[in-house]
């Protein structure tokens, strides 16, 4: 059974939640709000127990030095959960590599209806190397949404 919101959604799913998951949610929110779209986005975590409690002092500084308002995203971080997956309208994985075998292990009957990006952690790329990349990406993806063609729901 398929939990639809009044609007479309989209999950950002990371390891922790709390840097890109975050982020992305975040600023995908502040592009709706300011562009007056329907569309919102919320944030979870596959293996939330693999990150500190908040959110990261890197999507912080990232978001603050974009104008956007920290409250756009979770306040503290959130384990995925099937709910989550049904309820949303898209779901993206922020790094294939490292969340496809976590989706096929956790979640097998969701791993081929998520989509799976490309963008590493700490551990391989810098804030400063990956935010800015990221961010291009999530408002590229926000504006094929956002498109009064997109305007509508799928699962």
């Amino acid at each position: 059974m398929s939990r639809k919101t009044a609007h479309p959604e989209v999950l950002f799913i990371c390891t922790g939640n709390y840097y890109r998951s975050r982020f992305s949610e975040a600023l995908f929110n502040h592009l709706a709000i300011e562009n007056g779209s329907s569309w919102r986005a919320f944030s979870r975590g596959v293996a939330i127990h693999m990150a500190p409690p908040g959110l990261s002092l890197h999507t912080q500084t990232a978001l603050r030095e974009r104008g956007i308002d920290l409250a756009l995203t979770t306040t503290e971080r959130q384990p995925l959960t099937v709910v989550d997956l049904e309820r949303a309208t898209h779901r993206i994985a922020l790094k294939g590599a490292e969340h496809r075998p976590m989706m096929q292990r956790d979640f097998p009957l969701w791993e081929e209806r998520v989509d799976y990006w490309n963008f590493h952690d700490l551990d391989r790329a810098t804030a400063a190397e990956m935010i800015p990349t990221l961010a291009k990406h999530v408002t590229d993806y926000f504006e094929s949404l956002a498109s009064p063609a997109s305007e509508q729901t799928d699962t």
